[in-house]
């Protein structure tokens, strides 16, 4: 009775070291990102301004604003979203409602895997040699965008296929009971039960596509472009690459430091923002599959 007693002692003493250990990692992450994005906010708050966001950039980017990189970016994710997302579902529903289980989707989730490991400049170089030469799109929003939704169709494959594999195999025996098609139980059953996880994926995916600087570096960003553009087949400033240019490359590094802050706080708020919205959408969506 005494060693069951002093074993049942050990294995809680253990357990409290694993959560502790556990916990105190989590915290260590958790102020760590505190830690960045505090610095960023105390070094760039000083340059936001109505001006800093609005206006031109001037002056070889030591002054004015970086409105042209801001709205670059948000082209950039919404025509990588637009080509992903669509395309990054439809494949993960194929794969998942309709290939049948086998070597041959063994082989495309290992090819999906792979892709999701290759390094951002190799699928910059890939877009530069299709988009922009092969198909002539040029150094354009468009070919910039691609290529970015290329760079995230495994997210969005992955994350999709995951959800789709959490809806209970219930619904669909009793969708097929009920004489529904494998199109109409995957469309009006199992995919909107899925959809609020899948945004996950789009969550996922626009800060993936926000942040990224080697893949737009060949397809579409521009040193020092004062203007807005007009369409899709224009060249386009971005953040990522502003924030490169001016922290590294620009004219006067030392007087475009403070800017340089100031970029990356707006570049944080675009991706939080835009967090924000998604998840909204996945609570919303969430609620009418619960009411339904």
């Amino acid at each position: 009775m005494t060693k069951e007693i002093r074993l049942a002692k050990k294995k809680r003493r253990n357990q409290k070291i694993a959560f502790g250990l556990f916990s105190l990692i989590s915290y260590a992450v958790v102020a760590i990102l505190f830690v960045i994005l505090a610095f960023i906010v105390i070094k760039g708050i000083g340059v936001i301004s109505w001006e800093f966001i609005s206006a031109m950039p001037s002056n070889g980017m030591t002054e004015g604003g970086i409105y042209p990189a801001i709205i670059g970016t948000l082209c950039l994710v919404l025509v990588s979203m637009v080509f992903a997302f669509p395309v990054g579902v439809l494949a993960a529903i194929y794969m998942n409602e309709y290939v049948k289980e086998g070597w041959p989707k063994k082989i495309i989730k290992q090819m999906t895997n792979n892709l999701a490991g290759v390094p951002s400049i190799v699928f910059g170089l890939f877009g530069m040699s299709l988009f922009v030469n092969k198909m002539g799109f040029g150094d354009s929003i468009l070919a910039g965008g691609l290529t970015l939704g290329l760079l995230v169709l495994p997210i969005v494959i992955r994350t999709t296929e995951e959800s789709l594999k959490a809806v209970d195999d219930t619904f669909r025996q009793a969708s097929f009971g009920l004489g529904a098609s494998k199109w109409e139980t995957t469309s009006k059953i199992v995919f909107p039960i899925a959809f609020p996880n899948i945004i996950t994926g789009l969550i996922l995916s626009i800060g993936r596509v926000s942040g990224e600087t080697a893949p737009i570096l060949f397809t579409v960003a521009a040193y020092f472009l004062p203007k807005l553009p007009t369409s899709i087949f224009d060249q386009a400033m971005a953040l990522p690459y502003h924030l490169y240019v001016i922290a590294t490359s620009g004219t006067n590094i030392e007087a475009s430091r403070a800017m340089a802050y100031g970029t990356a706080l707006i570049l944080i708020i675009i991706v939080l923002i835009s967090n924000l919205l998604a998840n909204a959408l996945r609570k919303y969506y969430g609620k009418k599959v619960k009411m339904n």
